[in-house]
């Protein structure tokens, strides 16, 4: 059985152990051999990142084939209506591929949200609304796609939870191993 940690990335960390550039990597928060993360985040997107040294289970979490769940925060511009939560969720034509159906609801701001470094940006006149997104598939820039297709581009996005891991009780910068689950 390999080691599997969850890591909760701050915003601006690169999804990988290598130096590249002057963004901060993997490698800056995370001193455990061997360990490479099933999946990425975008380095603008902040949250649970999976990380592990089993070659078979990385696949088994990374691979769209498989459809494990990914909820994610997102941060729009606007209160998005009916209308648009309805678009959201069924499958949506974003050019070079149509999402896979979707949950999408309305939340408040999530419980224990830690300050984005920096801000994001505050327009005077213009509402920004939290919806919890859950996908089965995981396409490159896909969330911010499809909420800025509905008129609602995303602000801030934080991947909450992969399968049965979350963040709970995580703070950004910080990992912790965890337990496989039988599912996996």
């Amino acid at each position: 059985m390999g080691r599997l940690l969850i890591f909760n990335k701050p915003y601006g960390v690169l999804c990988q152990f290598s130096r590249s550039g002057e963004h901060a990597t993997l490698k800056d928060f995370i001193d455990v051999p061997d360990v490479y993360p099933a999946g990425r985040l975008d380095t603008d997107s902040e949250g649970l990142l999976v990380l592990t040294d089993d070659g078979a289970l990385q696949t088994r979490i990374a691979d769209p084939k498989r459809k494990l769940a990914k909820t994610y925060w997102a941060q729009v511009e606007g209160v998005p209506d009916a209308t648009a939560l309805a678009r959201l969720r069924h499958p949506l034509d974003l050019g070079d591929f149509v999402t896979l159906p979707a949950k999408v609801e309305p939340i408040a701001e999530p419980d224990d949200l830690w300050p984005r470094d920096p801000p994001i940006r505050k327009r005077l006149h213009i509402p920004t609304s939290w919806l919890e997104i859950t996908l089965v598939e995981g396409k490159n820039r896909q969330v911010r796609r499809m909420t800025a297709r509905c008129g609602h581009p995303t602000l801030r996005l934080i991947r909450a939870r992969v399968g049965p891991w979350g963040l709970e009780g995580l703070a950004p910068g910080r990992w912790r191993e965890v337990e496989r689950t039988p599912v996996l």
